[in-house]
């Protein structure tokens, strides 16, 4: 009997414990379903409003000058940086340089010294003599480009025009005339009314190519008197039978000293200055 009464109470425990769990978890299911649906119900989204500028045009503008009109600090050094950037072409393709070294290279050369003076050197001496043939020019660009950019009286596409100027009659009056129908036609373009129509892209490429023929003339007259010491110091070593003596050896020491006796040196600078006066 009292096996039969513990049987029982076990089971109605039982059956309300599991009946408990089934309304919890109603429970639940419910709460879940109500939370979902809230957050599924569409919002309408409120329209973005156009931002309003404090002078009320709508509009943007960039002033690149400073206070006084001239042009401000930043724009200076971006301006510096790029002119540092391709300065390098500008004095290969535009100025004396490319002339000068390739005369002073030349002189070496002949004279039989394949790294006497060094590059540096000759670069640097073609480099300083540059700027004395050039510092005319050079003032020029700074009076009427420059200076008038930096106080403000004049805005960046006309002192870029200002300064190419005087490059430009510098170019014009050591080109040749051969040169520049060469490029005009090379290019399809008509021939130029005057020399003051010559677009630059085409100036630039002939001034260079006179540049490097005036730089071989110089050379040849040059490599004339070396040549002829290495004939005769080749001629005299075949004579006396000393064919296996590098004629080299001999010929040297006379160039060197045919070359200081005459003031080589100065004697080639004088020239390349003289080859610019009246430009």
């Amino acid at each position: 009997m009292k096996l039969a009464m513990r049987t029982w109470t076990s089971g109605r425990v039982a059956r309300i414990t599991v009946i408990a769990l089934l309304v919890l978890v109603t429970a639940i299911a419910l709460a879940l379903m109500s939370a979902t649906a809230g957050h599924a119900a569409p919002v309408d989204p409120t329209p973005p409003t156009d931002p309003i500028s404090p002078d009320g045009t709508g509009g943007l503008s960039v002033n690149i000058n400073g206070p006084d009109g001239a042009p401000s600090s930043s724009i200076v050094t971006l301006v510096g940086i790029t002119l540092l950037s391709v300065a390098p072409a500008l004095l290969l393709m535009m100025t004396s340089f490319t002339k000068i070294f390739v005369v002073l290279a030349m002189a070496r050369n002949a004279l039989g010294l394949q790294s006497i003076p060094p590059n540096q050197v000759i670069a640097g001496l073609a480099l300083f003599l540059s700027l004395f043939i050039m510092a005319p020019v050079l003032g020029d660009i700074n009076t009427h480009a420059v200076q008038p950019y930096l106080n403000g009286n004049m805005n960046f596409t006309d002192a870029l025009a200002a300064g190419s100027e005087p490059l430009r009659h510098f170019m014009l009056a050591h080109v040749r005339e051969e040169d520049l129908a060469l490029m005009t036609r090379a290019a399809g373009q008509a021939n130029p009314k005057d020399p003051e129509s010559v677009s630059l892209l085409t100036l630039i490429p002939a001034f260079m190519i006179s540049e490097l023929r005036a730089a071989f003339i110089i050379g040849f007259v040059i490599f004339i008197p070396f040549l002829v010491i290495d004939l005769v110091v080749s001629s005299a070593l075949m004579s006396m039978g000393m064919m296996m003596l590098p004629p080299v050896m001999i010929s040297l020491p006379f160039k060197i000293l045919l070359f200081v006796l005459v003031d080589g040196w100065g004697l080639i600078i004088t020239t390349l200055i003289t080859s610019y006066k009246g430009g």
